[in-house]
């Protein structure tokens, strides 16, 4: 059993973050922020697929006056991440931002800091100090000789050190590198000198199975150590993916569980039947899904009857057919052309939805 990490709570709009609260899932739009129609669109998919905070860019003025609109159409917290110009964090909040992300090695000097917290404390708007290691303070640099944790971790410390000067203590904290052992040791270094909570992630990890294997390391390690509160994937590509990911790290690790985990073995030469086209079936017509169920789909006798008996429903396979499982039982014996349909079926009479 996971120990998780014991830290302050904050909330972001409804969501509670850190102490006894559920890890959450977080994602960023890709779409231009000020095309409000493009953005709301987006994050409406992203609620569906079970997103929970949401983050926007805001590069410029009219990103910022654009987040009421898109605010008033949405129903998950959204958060403004901002560099480089403070301004455009008082122009968020003034439009109705919910979070903010900053990046303490653009965000400019103390002044530029202390118009952000004041502003910040006076409407209770929490941020997400956000250290990254391809933008970390000149000095660090120097000092460490580059981006090392122990950079990272200083960045971070003296972000939230200088809040707490100003009396502001809404804060979360990351510290991400697109190297997965980097980012580790930052977050452990991190949650030993600090009890905020801590928004866990791999930047920039890149595109496909090699950006989800190092999101997963990397998430996962932490995660199983007790570290982090909130969660991001950071993919290239469709938000919904970053979305999918995430859950299934929580689920592996039985942090949180969401939706259909599908069971299927990798296949080999006593498979016979279309194990694959019937798993991409079943994947497709479950991804809807948002209540917890496992789904065995097994394309032999050696393991499929037992994995399909421990999945709340399955397939096992044999010679053209298959044997369908619920809740350990055989029910029937079905031809192969007619398993997809009948385990989608049975999947949504079991969740009460036909």
């Amino acid at each position: 059993m996971i120990q998780r990490r014991k830290t302050r709570q904050i909330s972001v709009g409804p969501v509670q973050i850190g102490g006894d609260a559920p890890v959450s899932v977080q994602s960023m739009t890709k779409t231009d922020t000020r095309d409000v129609r493009k953005t709301v669109a987006q994050i409406r998919r992203l609620e569906r697929a079970g997103c929970e905070i949401v983050r926007v860019a805001v590069p410029d003025e009219e990103a910022a006056r654009a987040i009421a609109q898109i605010k008033s159409r949405i129903k998950i917290p959204l958060i403004e991440d901002i560099h480089f110009n403070y301004r455009l964090a008082l122009m968020a909040m003034a439009h109705g931002a919910d979070g903010l992300r900053i990046n303490p090695g653009n965000i400019g000097g103390r002044d530029c800091l202390k118009a952000i917290v004041s502003e910040a404390k006076s409407r209770s708007v929490p941020i997400r100090i956000g250290v990254n290691a391809g933008s970390l303070e000149k000095d660090l640099l120097k000092d460490f000789g580059g981006p090392t944790p122990g950079a990272m971790v200083l960045s971070g410390l003296r972000a939230t050190e200088s809040m707490e000067d100003l009396g502001f203590h809404l804060i979360k904290v990351s510290l991400k590198a697109s190297d997965v052992l980097r980012t580790v040791e930052a977050y452990r270094l991190f949650s030993k000198k600090s009890d905020y909570p801590l928004h866990v992630g791999i930047t920039e990890a890149g595109k496909g199975s090699g950006a989800v294997v190092k999101s997963a390391i990397g998430i996962g390690l932490l995660l199983s150590e007790g570290i982090g509160d909130t969660i991001r994937v950071s993919l290239t590509g469709d938000p919904l993916d970053e979305v999918r990911a995430g859950y299934e790290i929580l689920r592996a690790l039985k942090i949180r569980e969401r939706g259909v985990e599908i069971i299927s073995c990798p296949t080999c030469g006593r498979c016979e039947i279309d194990l694959g086209g019937l798993v991409e079936k079943v994947e497709k017509g479950v991804r809807k899904v948002a209540i917890p169920m496992t789904v065995a789909i097994m394309g032999c006798v050696v393991n499929g009857p037992g994995e399909a008996k421990e999945a709340d429903i399955g397939i096992a396979g044999g010679k053209r057919v298959g044997l369908l499982f619920k809740k350990g039982e055989i029910v029937r014996k079905l031809k192969e052309v007619d398993l997809a349909a009948v385990l989608l079926k049975e999947v949504y009479k079991m969740i009460g939805d036909v």
